[in-house]
Formats: structure tokens, sequence, C-alpha cells
């Protein structure tokens, strides 16, 4: 086997692991928060706690590349990954898990931009475009399987297993990454004090949508520290960008490029569509459907199937169709999935559960790629790298923020269903009358008020779903207006069409 093959075999296996953590966990959340007494807000934080930690860190991947080679940075990280999902898989606590999540995004967080820039380097010009055609499916593939893997082991072993699976994955990525070529090492110097602010403003923001719905948002004393301090991390960060510092995280004054910030903010809000429809629908078949893991997680597999035909599809169509339109009918796809979703009820049956996803899943799939295009299509070459970086820490921002708004929504949307519904449970209804009849009951029943609890649980539970459904919708909309701000690049007469590879080194 050549060595271009193991170097593609090891990065891949490298990167579709630590993306796809992201979401395997998703099925399980309902075991989780059973099994360690967590609330549905307090669960939401084992996926966010990685999404922060490698946010984070992930302006770092240059800076330790330089420093350490960047074979022997692959392989840390990806020793640490495995050594971090072994210590969450024998988690004891809600707190033990949290922290193991923060060490796995802290040392997986290199190795989606390592591995661009290895198979960039490990494939001749001619071939780059396969090699990030092979690149681009993994990143986007693993998130969107996630669930579906995630359902089996939790099924057919425990939720624990849905960590473990990466030992394997890890060891056998951790043998074949000794055949990748090494660089040199080389001094280099990083904005320290940049990266101390705009890890206050992610952990500040964070903390907020986190922890503001448990403790009445700025009512907490705890919140309006964390608001103030992500406030002035963002501000000073900025301010630092634009000041003429000698070592800048992220030259900021690529946010002049208007395709380059329209593009960003899609791919941020995209995090509201993509991951807060993968949280919802676990939570709804498992928690208030009573579906096996395992048929949450066959059901949800049409995702994965329809994003990677859609993305072989746009991969033919992105130099001959402009990109705008491309875009554009991913998030009306995306958009009238999530809708048939708003007229879910509790006698949907698993068919209608099914097929909105593949929609879903299908117009995501024409949203990435043509969008990460666009983003770096008119910025000037110099500021290419540094732009993917950015790019991709929006993008996993997005996902962390989507989670903690749709985890949000869907806490206080039961409450408020619950206080509404609560109203319409009377003894003098008429209907609630009608209701008992036909169950061979009265209001004195002694087991009626339980029933009725139980029933307006359901019921509220039902309404906030499809109201966070609503909310998905919406987002989907909502970034069709950004596509009038995006311009297509004017090649040169008869040239070819170019293929944007960029290095989040």
């Amino acid at each position: 086997m050549s060595q271009r093959v193991l170097v593609t075999v090891a990065v891949m296996a490298a990167t579709v692991m630590q993306v796809l953590d992201t979401t395997i966990v998703n099925v399980a959340l309902p075991q989780m928060q059973g099994e360690l007494g967590a609330t549905s807000d307090q669960i939401s934080w084992v996926l966010t706690s990685y999404l922060v930690a490698s946010a984070i860190c992930m302006p770092l991947t240059g800076y330790l590349t330089d420093k350490l080679g960047r074979r022997r940075y692959l392989l840390l990280s990806i020793s640490g990954f495995v050594l971090a999902s072994m210590l969450c898989g024998v988690a004891l606590n809600l707190g033990q898990l949290v922290v193991f999540r923060l060490l796995q995004g802290v040392f997986g967080a290199a190795l989606v931009p390592l591995s661009q820039a290895i198979m960039v380097d490990n494939y001749p010009r001619e071939q780059r475009g396969k090699a990030m055609a092979i690149w681009g499916m993994g990143v986007m593939v693993g998130p969107i399987a996630g669930p579906t893997l995630g359902g089996w082991l939790t099924d057919m072993f425990d939720w624990r297993w849905t960590f473990f699976i990466n030992l394997p994955v890890g060891l056998l990525s951790l043998l074949l990454a000794r055949q990748v070529p090494d660089t040199p090492k080389r001094e280099r110097d990083i904005d320290w004090l940049g990266l101390l602010l705009i890890s206050l403003a992610i952990g500040g923001i964070q903390y907020v949508l986190d922890r503001g719905n448990g403790d009445d948002w700025f009512s907490s004393t705890g919140i309006v520290v964390a608001a103030v301090l992500a406030v002035l991390g963002a501000v000073g960060f900025i301010w630092r960008g634009l000041s003429g510092s000698a070592h800048p995280l992220f030259d900021l004054h690529m946010f002049q490029d208007r395709n380059f910030v329209a593009a960003s903010i899609v791919i941020a809000a995209l995090g509201l569509s993509m991951y807060g429809a993968m949280v919802i629908q676990p939570i709804m078949l498992e928690g208030l459907f009573h579906y096996p893991t395992l048929d949450t997680g066959l059901i949800m597999a049409p995702r994965g199937i329809a994003s990677l035909v859609s993305m072989m599809i746009v991969g033919k169509l992105i130099g001959r169709v402009d990109s705008r339109y491309l875009i554009g009918t991913g998030l009306l796809i995306g958009a009238s999935g999530t809708w048939v979703c708003t007229h879910y009820n509790l006698d949907t049956s698993p068919f209608w559960f099914a097929w909105p996803v593949l929609l879903q899943g299908f117009g995501l799939g024409m949203i990435y790629v043509p969008l990460s295009a666009m983003a770096m299509s008119t910025l000037p070459s110099r500021l290419s790298a540094e732009a993917a970086g950015l790019f991709s820490l929006l993008r996993t921002m997005g996902s962390s923020v989507g989670i903690a708004i749709v985890s949000t929504a869907y806490s206080r949307g039961e409450q408020s269903a619950w206080n509404a519904l609560s109203g319409f449970f009377s003894a003098d209804n008429p209907w609630l009358q009608d209701y008992l009849a036909r169950m061979g009951k009265t209001v004195v029943d002694g087991t009626t008020a339980t029933q009725l609890a139980a029933e307006l649980q359901r019921q509220a539970l039902m309404v906030s779903i499809v109201d966070v459904y609503w909310l998905i919708t919406y987002s989907f909309l909502a970034m069709l207006p950004l596509l009038l701000l995006l311009r297509p690049r004017k090649a040169a007469p008869g040239s070819e069409p170019a293929v944007d590879v960029v290095m989040h080194e």
C-alpha cells in the first residue's frame, strides 16, 4: 500500500473521529440524563463543552505545528483525544463527563485543520480537488452520520460506547500517522493576549446561553459577570486586532471582504439549523414517543445519506452553476424539511419522522461546499489560511451556540406550554369531561389526576418541540437575504474554474 494511501487513511480516520464526536452522543443524551441525574439543560453541556473547547484551542493550530512539527503535533492530538475519550467512557457523574469532554475538545481542535493541510500536501496539485472532496465528505458526513452510529452503539451496548468506539479508530490512526511527512520546527510568536480575550468572549457567551435558563438570566450575578466578560473580551479582541498588533491572532481586515462576512454569518447561523435539529429529534423520539435508541438512530440515518448524495451532485455543478443558487436551493430544501416537522403531533408515524430528515440532509449538503468556496473566493491569497481558520472557528461556535439556543427554547417552551394548557384542565370543561368519559372515568376518580398530569406533560412537550422546529425553519429562511451580499468571482476569459483549497494553519 502506497504511503499516500496510508497517510490519507490516517488523517481521515482522525478527522472523522473528531467530527463524529460532535453528534454521536446526541441520541444517547436521554439515557445519559437518566443515569447521571441531569436536567435537559444540564445534559446539553456534554455537547457544548466539547465544541467550546475546540473553538478556543483551534487558533493555536498553526503556532503548535511550528513549535512541535506537524507529525509530532498530530500524534499528540490523536493520543490525547483517545485518552480523553476513554475517560469520558468511565465518567461517574456529569461533572466528570463535562471535564473530560473539554479535554476531548482541547486535543481534537487541531485534527480537522491539520488533516486538511496534510491532505493538500499529500496530493499533487492536479489531484487536490479529489483530495478536498475526500476531506469535505469526511467533515460533513461525519457529524450527520453520528446519531445513527450512536443509536446502534447505545442500543447494543451502552451510551459509554459512543466514546469507547474512538479507541480502535484512534489507535489505527495513531499507528498510520507515523507515515505523515513532518515539517521543520521554527520559532513563532503568537498573540497570547488576543487568545485570552477571544477565549473570554467565547466562554462567556456559552456560559450565558448554557446557564441562563436555569439561573433566570440576568437576575443571576454569575450570568451578569459572564456577559460583561464576554463583551469586554470581544471588544478587546477586535480593538487589538485592528490596532496593529505585531502578531495578531487573526487579521481582522478580512472582514472588509463582503463575501467572507456574509458567508461567515451564514455558516455560524447554520449551526442552529444543522445541530439544533439533531439535538431536538432524539429528545422527541426517545423522551416523548419512547422509541428505542437504535430506532432513533435509524430514523436519523437518511440525513447522512442524503447529504453525501447532494455533496456529490454539488461537486459536479459548482464550476458550472452560480454558487449562490446552490446555497439558496439548499436553504430552501432544508427549510422545507423542518417546516414539515412543525406539523408533528402525538399520533405521527415513523415514516413522517424519517423523510423530512432526508430533505434536511440533502439541503445541508448543498450548502457547505459552495459556501466555503464563496467565503474564500474574493480574499487575497495571503489571507486564505487565516480566513479558513476563522471560518472553521465560526462554524464551531455557531454549532455550540445553536445547541444552547435550542436547548433553552425547548426548556422554556415546555414550561410556557404547560402553564398555557393547564388552564384547560378544569373540572368544568365539557371537553375534558368528554375525554374522560371515553376512557370510562370521571374527574373524581382516584387515578384521574395522575393520568391528566401525564397527558398535560406530553402535550406541553409536543407544543415545545413544534415551536423549536418553527425556530429552526425561520433560521434557514433568515439566511436567504444574505445571499444578496455574495458576489461570484470573475474568472479570466478561457480560464478553468478554480478549486479553492485552503489550509487552517
